[in-house]
């Protein structure tokens, strides 16, 4: 999803995504240890999400927008 499109959620949403980003995060660790995960790629590409959706979070709280 786009910084834009998640800006345009609630705060319960946002922090409903972070929670489910965090579990699909976990997940992906998980597989790449018992060699199961299948596009390498996956683990930072979610690492991005959590740090995308904390930013907004985060810009909320502060006033920023």
């Amino acid at each position: 999803m786009k910084a834009k499109e998640l800006r345009a959620l609630g705060d319960e949403e946002l922090k409903k995504k972070l929670d489910e980003a965090y579990k699909e995060f976990f997940t992906l660790r998980f597989q790449a240890a018992t060699k199961q995960l299948k596009n390498h790629r996956e683990p930072p590409r979610a690492k991005k999400e959590i740090a995308l959706l904390k930013t907004i979070i985060r810009e909320r709280e502060l006033g920023i927008r």
